[in-house]
């Protein structure tokens, strides 16, 4: 192996957490192949390439609001101005034509402003008497009117390649008159799980076992309109069905994903038969707690990714690191983890020298209208082993706590990213 790739001894130093994002990104290479699918299809796809409008945005002219069309050289000395209602103008509508001289036009919003017309005035700012109409207040030059292109000038992108295409997506899309895109072919994830110990949920337990819950919490993780999940199920600690099982992954995935099996331990196979393989690890030992023991490599074509077998530091390491090298890999141009600050609800002492991850709970309700400066305050649940998945369920999210912190005082503002 490279320099780059030389993986620290037992006992030695740990590979900094940042480090080792950035190392696990440079392995991500964006699949290859694309389909073209109906818009309605492709809701949760990852654009091939950008999308560009045939038209502007707003096509036309047109009116903010209910009110009154006019020309504000009609507006003559001081108001209140009568005018006469020359047409009515709808959503859907044609203009009708220029707008004479003297008059006025009801328009409603959405509707063309017809030819002549440069303001529209608020209905609430007018009388309407008969068969003219009274303005209140003269308007300023283009009030009201939202004009052709000022969203969008015909010809350019209104969505860059690599945005994964959601609700506000779609409707841009649709807006265009977009009714098929061009998407990325989905990311194939073959993940498995290690340990002779593991059964499934519904099977009774021997002693020692106990029921494979990483296999349906990654499988979860991975039910993604963008990704293809390939499940290969859970393989015993026995060298050569491990082996077998990582070489098969390899040969038909683009990412391959165990759990399990990538500590120090004798049962802990998987970064040597990665070596056996053919493969290369360019990160092992993060300084991060939970799931220090993580292993990220390539095998072949495929990134592989090895997790550490207890479900909370599973959980946290891909959703930290291998959600963001899945998405390079799909070809997903951001994808950056929900960051938002909050303070220590109390105090409590810790030891230094790893970034730690913490369950934590939202204390109390959080507003959105707070005021500058009070942000939200979080419980922080009990420091755990990493096997402890009922403090997943009873958090929100997850605090971020320095590596050379000692102590977090009551009030102590953190980094927090919520689930």
């Amino acid at each position: 192996m490279g320099e780059a790739c030389d993986a620290p001894a037992k006992g030695g130093t740990l590979l900094a957490f940042d480090e080792a994002v950035a190392r696990a990104l440079l392995l991500a290479r964006p699949v290859h192949g694309t389909e073209t699918l109906a818009l309605g299809d492709a809701v949760g796809r990852v654009l091939a390439g950008p999308v560009f409008t045939p038209v502007p945005l707003p096509p036309f002219d047109n009116s903010a609001m209910d009110g009154y069309a006019v020309r504000r050289a009609d507006l003559i000395g001081e108001g209140p101005w009568r005018l006469s209602l020359a047409q009515r103008i709808a959503a859907g509508d044609a203009s009708g034509g220029a707008l004479p001289q003297g008059s006025a036009a009801r328009i409603l919003t959405g509707a063309p402003v017809p030819d002549g017309a440069d303001a529209v005035v608020m209905q609430e700012e007018t009388a309407a008497e008969g068969a003219c109409v009274v303005i209140r207040r003269r308007p300023r030059p283009g009030e009201n009117i939202r004009r052709a292109g000022e969203d969008l000038a015909q010809g350019s992108a209104i969505l860059d390649g690599g945005v994964t295409i959601g609700a506000r997506e779609a409707g841009a899309l649709a807006a265009v008159g977009a009714a098929s895109v061009a998407v990325r072919r989905r990311l194939r994830i073959a993940f498995f799980s290690t340990g002779s110990e593991l059964r499934q949920p519904g099977e009774a337990l021997g002693p020692g076992q106990i029921w494979n819950s990483n296999r349906f919490q990654l499988g979860a993780a991975l039910a993604l309109p963008w990704i293809e999940p390939i499940d290969l199920g859970a393989v015993p600690d026995e060298p050569e069905a491990l082996r077998a099982a990582l070489e098969r992954a390899a040969a038909i995935a683009d990412l391959v994903v165990t759990t399990g099996g990538v500590s120090v331990g004798e049962e802990d196979h998987m970064p040597r038969l990665l070596a056996e393989a053919g493969g290369e690890a360019h990160v092992m030992k993060v300084a991060m707690k939970p799931g220090k023991p993580l292993t990220v490599g390539r095998l072949g074509g495929a990134v592989y990714f090895g997790l550490p077998g207890n479900p909370v530091s599973a959980f946290v390491t891909w959703r930290l690191i291998g959600a963001r090298v899945a998405a390079a890999c799909g070809g997903i141009a951001r994808h950056e983890p929900l960051v938002t600050m909050a303070r220590a609800a109390a105090g409590e002492a810790r030891r230094p020298g790893r970034i730690e991850f913490r369950p934590a709970r939202l204390a109390g309700g959080v507003s959105l209208t707070a005021p500058a400066g009070e942000e939200p305050r979080i419980d922080l649940l009990k420091p755990s082993f990493s096997g402890r998945v009922a403090l997943l369920c009873a958090a929100d999210g997850l605090a971020v706590i320095p590596a050379e912190a000692g102590y977090i005082a009551e009030g102590d503002l953190l980094r927090f990213l919520p689930f």
